[in-house]
C-alpha cells in the first residue's frame, strides 16, 4: 500500500483499536493506554504512514502571529537581502496562516533595539526571527521568551549559549579563517594584514569577534607548519586589528589614510570583516594599491564594482536572503507543520571572485 493511500481507518484496522483511538495518538490528545499507542506507532511506522500536514493546516482557521526584529533594511543596504528572503517566505506560507509583523531597529542605536524588542515581546507573538546583533541586550529578551514559552530563531550570529529553536546563517569562525587562506594565497613575502572592522561595537558584536578569531587562527597554523619543514623558508607575517569609525566619520578617512602611509609597502591583504569592503578599495585606487589583497562580504552593489575593478579580490558570501527566508521557515516547521527543526542550519562559505560572479547574481 503506498503511504499517500494509507489512511486512519487503515491504521486502526491493523492496530485492531478504533479510529478514534488512532485520532487521539495522532495528535496527542485525550487519554490512550501507552501499550494500546506504542502499538498504534508502530502499525503507523509498519505502514509508512505520513499525516498531510499541508492539507490539515489548509483546512485550519488558526493563525499564526511571527515578529521579525532586524536592522532597518532601508539604512544599510544588507538587510535588503534577508528582508527580500524574509518576504519571500512570507508570501509562501500566508495561506497556511501565518502572518509576520516586522519590528525594524537602528544598528547604529542600542536603544532602538530595545524598543523594538520590548514591542516584539508585548505583541506575544507565536514565534519570533532575530538577527541578535546587540549581544549583551539580546541576552535578557531570550531569557523572557524561554520562560514565555516563545520559539525564537536566530539568523546572521551564533550565540552558542541560548536556547533558541534554531541558528540560520554561516560559521562565523570558519569564513575568517576561510578569509585568511585567501587574504594570503599565493603570498610569499613577509608583510602585514590588516582585519579592518568598520563601524562595529567590537565587545558587543559575536559574530565580528568570531571572524577575527578564525582568521588569526588561520596564521597561527600557518606558522606552526613551517615551524614543522625546517627544510622550508619561513615567511613571517604580522597581523593588525583596527576599529574604524562609522564611514560618515572624517577621522575614518584620516585613520585609513595614515595608516597606507605607515604601512606603505609591508601591507599585503585587507580583511573587512563585514559587508563594507566597498569603504577601503577607494582608498587603494587612489594610492594606487590595487596590489594589496582585499577581501569582504556580501554581493552588495558597491562591493561587485570593485570586484569587477579588480580592487576587491574575494568575495565571501553570506547569503543573507537565504538567512532571512530559512529562518521564517524554521518557525513554520516548528508552530504550522510540527516538524523537527535543525538546532544549527549553516549555510555554504561561497567564494566569489570576477570569474564566476555571474553565476551568483539574481536575474
Amino acid at each position: 500500500m503506498g503511504k499517500n493511500a494509507v489512511r486512519i481507518k487503515d491504521i486502526a484496522a491493523k492496530a485492531n483499536v478504533s479510529v478514534g483511538t488512532v485520532d487521539r495518538v495522532l495528535h496527542n490528545r485525550g487519554r490512550v493506554a501507552e501499550d494500546v499507542r506504542q502499538k498504534v506507532l508502530l502499525m503507523m511506522k509498519e505502514l509508512d504512514y505520513e499525516p498531510n500536514m499541508i492539507a490539515r493546516t489548509l483546512g485550519s482557521n488558526r493563525q499564526y502571529q511571527l515578529a521579525v526584529l532586524q536592522p532597518d533594511h532601508t539604512l544599510d543596504p544588507y538587510w535588503n537581502a534577508p528582508w527580500l528572503g524574509i518576504e519571500k517566505a512570507a508570501r509562501e506560507l500566508k495561506q497556511y496562516g501565518i502572518n509576520i509583523r516586522t519590528y525594524s531597529y537602528n544598528l547604529n542605536q542600542v536603544d532602538s533595539f530595545l524598543e523594538q524588542a520590548t514591542a516584539a515581546t508585548a505583541s506575544q507573538p507565536d514565534g519570533i526571527l532575530i538577527a541578535p546583533l546587540f549581544y549583551r541586550e539580546s541576552l535578557s529578551f531570550f531569557e523572557q521568551w524561554q520562560q514565555q514559552q516563545i520559539p525564537y530563531v536566530t539568523f546572521n550570529t551564533y550565540i552558542a549559549e541560548v536556547q533558541s529553536l534554531s541558528y540560520v546563517g554561516q560559521d562565523s569562525y570558519q569564513s575568517g579563517y576561510l578569509a585568511g587562506k585567501l587574504v594570503q594565497f599565493g603570498q610569499t613575502q613577509p608583510g602585514t594584514f590588516l582585519i579592518a572592522h568598520i563601524g562595529e561595537d567590537i565587545a558587543n558584536s559575536v559574530h565580528v569577534t568570531e571572524k577575527e578569531r578564525g582568521f588569526r587562527d588561520y596564521f597561527t597554523e600557518l606558522a606552526a607548519r613551517q615551524e614543522g619543514r625546517p627544510d622550508q623558508p619561513h615567511t613571517f607575517y604580522t597581523i593588525v586589528s583596527i576599529d574604524l569609525p562609522d564611514p560618515a566619520d572624517p577621522s575614518f578617512a584620516r585613520q585609513l589614510t595614515m595608516l597606507l602611509d605607515e604601512q606603505q609597502t609591508q601591507l599585503k591583504g585587507i580583511f573587512v570583516s563585514t559587508s563594507k569592503a566597498y569603504e577601503i578599495a577607494p582608498y587603494l585606487q587612489a594610492y594606487h594599491r590595487e596590489d594589496i589583497r582585499l577581501v569582504g562580504y556580501d554581493l552588495l552593489e558597491k562591493n561587485i564594482h570593485f570586484l569587477n575593478e579588480n580592487v576587491i579580490d574575494f568575495i565571501i558570501n553570506q547569503n543573507p536572503k537565504k538567512q532571512g527566508y530559512r529562518g521564517i521557515y524554521a518557525l513554520a516547521d516548528k508552530l504550522v507543520f510540527k516538524k523537527e527543526v535543525q538546532a544549527v542550519k549553516n549555510l555554504p562559505l561561497d567564494i566569489i571572485t570576477k570569474e564566476n560572479l555571474q553565476y551568483y547574481l539574481d536575474k
